[in-house]
């Protein structure tokens, strides 16, 4: 038996309420996967805070990130 037969199957065994969840999810994963264009990972902040590095141990220089953007 194939893969998508064995799912059909099981769906077809549930209510029809629950035939249509299975549905909608199966809808929402499809979506989901589109919704996801590969891209490139930024990296643009790197070397921001090197001025920072002999003023502040790496916590403290955490800590005043957070100050910085208000956390």
């Amino acid at each position: 038996m194939s893969y998508g037969k064995k799912i059909e199957d099981m769906i077809k065994e549930l209510p029809l309420h629950l035939q249509h969840e299975v549905e909608d999810f199966i809808q929402f994963l499809i979506e989901k996967q589109a919704r996801k264009p590969a891209r490139k990972l930024r990296q643009d902040w790197a070397g921001a805070l090197r001025d920072y590095r002999d003023k502040y141990t790496s916590l403290e220089l955490q800590k005043k990130a957070l100050e910085w953007r208000g956390d």
